[in-house]
């Protein structure tokens, strides 16, 4: 069986989602005035105050925030298979020295917060708040235009691409073996920010359906160059393309480095590297310039 396979590695911050740009009014200046810039700073300081409460209630953020690692999947062979439905997280002493028995903490605390993103913010959070987040995530995508809402269905047209029109388009032949070849692609994420926050904006801005726990990583300690060669070592393949979409410059020269497409987000109106407004044909040209074009051979009928 032969599996074609695109990998698209996303940036969050000014990619997925919006909030430094919120934060720092650079999302509002770039409308030229259309946009209350006061208005977009306080819905950026909203979802801050929301991510850290979120993270320190239900994550163990206090507890873990200076033992960040790259993904929850770091510390696994730590993981005995203990019983944790009685495990008492708050007297079990975990802290330093950052020895075998707190890796094992430690790997225990990442097994739970896994457990709590495969539920689902619905099972974690009253009614009342998940309304506060709903009625917050509504009025962030009106702000920006729908920049929340477009990404989110750009993420699961990706997740779809065996469907949509993309580099690995399903030639006739393609669809007629459709049950003898599989046609799979990846949505991972690479942020520069730490493991557990970014985990809680997934869940937060809706994309916890779309990015498996395991396909978040944390390029915090090592960087963007080093989580690109283990997502390559993890998915390589003869028919594996890789594609990185981001609005940075670390991100841009991994993806130099790699050999990889890199499409950059563009946060200016009008653009059409920007959400809503990105499209697959848009990033399969990018894959075409990179891999070229192998469906030119298969065209038939």
């Amino acid at each position: 069986m032969d599996q074609k396979m695109n990998v698209y590695i996303w940036d969050m911050d000014e990619t997925l989602i919006l909030l430094k740009s919120l934060l720092n009014g650079t999302y509002a200046e770039a409308f030229n005035g259309s946009k209350d810039i006061k208005r977009g700073i306080e819905i950026g300081k909203m979802w801050e105050k929301y991510i850290l409460q979120v993270c320190d209630d239900y994550f163990f953020y206090e507890q873990i925030e200076n033992y960040n690692m790259p993904c929850l999947d770091a510390l696994n062979e730590y993981d005995d298979g203990l019983d944790l439905s009685d495990y008492d997280f708050s007297k079990d002493g975990f802290g330093p020295p950052y020895d075998d028995l707190n890796k094992r903490k430690l790997a225990y605390r990442h097994r739970i917060i896994a457990h709590k993103y495969e539920q689902g913010l619905q099972n974690i959070l009253d009614q009342e708040t998940m309304k506060l987040w709903s009625d917050l995530y509504d009025f962030t995508d009106s702000y920006t235009d729908g920049w929340l809402s477009s990404a989110r269905l750009f993420l699961e047209q990706c997740s779809q691409g065996n469907k949509v029109t993309n580099h690995f388009v399903a030639s006739p032949t393609d669809v007629a073996e459709s049950t003898n070849r599989e046609f799979q692609n990846v949505n991972i994420l690479v942020t520069s920010g730490s493991l557990i926050p970014s985990l809680v904006k997934c869940m937060l801005f809706r994309l916890d359906d779309l990015i498996t726990h395991g396909n978040v990583y944390s390029s915090w300690e090592a960087g963007k160059p080093q989580c690109f060669s283990w997502i390559e070592e993890r998915f390589r393949g003869p028919n594996v393309q890789f594609c990185v979409i981001g609005d940075g410059w670390e991100e841009c020269e991994a993806a130099q480095t790699m050999q990889w497409p890199f499409v950059k987000i563009d946060l200016r109106p009008g653009s059409s590297h920007r959400f809503p407004g990105l499209t697959l044909k848009t990033v399969g040209h990018y894959f075409s310039v990179v891999y070229g074009n192998p469906n030119k051979q298969n065209d038939e009928d």
